[in-house]
């Protein structure tokens, strides 16, 4: 079997199929980057040590003897879906949603307007966004959103110099923070606190920022009840409590703040050449023939200065060359996990994450949504559905890969790169300092001489 993509669903698809299989089942990872773990690694915030802990579970994986990495090759350039029709019985898309979505605003386009992606990517050290360059002299930025990513964004702007410095934060981006002249975030989220993505422990780590106050602004606490009683989750409810609680906090007089402002939506980004303010209309949430409250936009409208605005309203994924991909999701069409060319079933090809389902629920989620696509893989072969590949397997394949990438890196070379990370973050109390170039991590791969 082939996997595209080495984040969490790829992970817990191979390791559901080593241990429904045992020895009857190879697998070959393949990532684009030299790390693995996707956004285990460069999505989850540096002050979240205890989420990144998951990654010792994808270690027993590639622990495996069945279990190939081959890290630093690119779907698409270096290997063909047809290539891999021919080595594999099977390929599974594990490649998540890495890009933003827009919200078509006028004045998207300045300077100093960001998507969130590119923030979070920075500042956990992605090698993708390593020459960004953010401006953080302004007192003000805004953040468009009310998920999780939206919550990370705001708390790495708040966090001190001496919290950021015992992280894995990225160098550059640890420097520039402990510089940031930014006092106030304003988080904007479109309908109301009933209704918001983030989950309750990112909501209380609000409350317990060292040198920041949170602040809620009481437009849609009164409506909640009313939203709730028609069958909101425990975690609406929860956050409810929390933002009420917030909302009744008397000021503390930190350095810093965050606000929390619900049924607003921005509307247009002011500026010449940089963005200077963002104009947000006020909405009205109300509730639809199928029970679901949705954001109405009223005529009124309030500018506010900002000189930053981080875009975090949701992910889309990347076509890939020769894959179904559904523009309008922004996923690969699927049913299940099987993926979908035209009217039928794409033989042999299988999807999962965030670019199956869209990007929603947290790193767990995939152990669940893996094992739905697994499942079905398991049903074809047993089936006979799945075609037998025309090429070698084992260490032909291996041999065919590099051949095509030379510098390939296996899991002995991701052990080397890590190794080194970790071992230059101790003199300095932190957990590892990352290397945030492709060439850097290549000089750390200890090559056998023969290479």
């Amino acid at each position: 079997m082939a996997i595209i993509g080495s984040g969490p669903s790829g992970f817990y698809a191979a390791g559901q199929l080593l241990s429904t299989l045992g020895d009857g089942v190879e697998i070959d990872m393949y990532e684009r980057l030299p790390t693995p773990f996707g956004l285990v690694r460069a999505g989850v915030a540096p002050d979240h040590p205890k989420i990144k802990s998951v990654i010792r579970v994808y270690e027993k994986t590639a622990a495996n003897p069945n279990f190939r990495f081959f890290g630093n090759v690119e779907f698409g350039t270096h290997i063909h879906r047809h290539e891999l029709d021919e080595h594999y019985h099977a390929t599974i898309y594990a490649v998540g949603t890495p890009t933003d979505r827009t919200g078509d605003l006028p004045g998207e386009d300045l300077s100093g307007s960001w998507a969130a992606t590119e923030f979070v990517g920075w500042y956990n050290g992605h090698p993708d966004y390593q020459d960004l360059s953010f401006d953080l002299s302004c007192e003000r930025a805004v953040v468009v959103g009310n998920g999780n990513v939206a919550m990370d964004v705001a708390r790495m702007l708040v966090l001190t110099p001496s919290e950021l410095a015992t992280t894995d934060i990225a160098d550059q981006a640890l420097e520039a923070l402990a510089a940031s002249k930014v006092k106030e975030i304003l988080i904007l989220g479109r309908r109301g606190p009933g209704q918001a993505a983030f989950t309750n422990p990112e909501l209380r780590e609000f409350g317990e920022l060292s040198d920041a106050d949170i602040a809620v602004e009481p437009e849609g606490l009164d409506l909640s009840d009313a939203v709730l009683e028609e069958g909101a989750d425990g975690t609406a409810t929860k956050n409810v409590e929390i933002l009420r609680e917030y909302a009744a906090r008397a000021v503390v007089g930190h350095n810093k703040r965050i606000v929390l402002r619900f049924l607003s939506s921005p509307v247009a980004i002011n500026g010449t050449d940089r963005v200077e303010s963002i104009t947000i209309a006020r909405n009205e949430l109300v509730v639809a023939s199928d029970h679901k409250p949705r954001a109405q936009m009223t005529q009124e409208r309030e500018t506010v200065e900002a000189g930053l605005i981080f875009r975090a309203i949701g992910y889309r994924g990347i076509p890939l060359p020769q894959v179904p991909f559904d523009d309008h999701s922004g996923l690969i069409p699927n049913t299940g996990g099987r993926v979908l060319e035209g009217e039928g079933v794409l033989t042999g090809h299988y999807v999962v994450g965030w670019i199956k389902r869209g990007p929603s629920g947290v790193i767990g989620t995939n152990k669940k949504d893996s094992l739905e696509t697994v499942n079905l893989l398991l049903d074809d072969y047993a089936a006979g559905k799945l075609s037998a590949p025309t090429a070698p397997h084992g260490a032909a394949t291996e041999a065919f890969v590099l051949e095509r990438r030379p510098n390939l890196v296996d899991y002995a070379g991701w052990e080397a790169i890590d190794s080194l990370e970790k071992s230059r973050g101790e003199p300095v109390g932190r957990p590892r300092i990352k290397m945030t170039r492709i060439d850097e991590m290549l000089d750390a791969v200890v090559r056998p001489p023969s290479e």
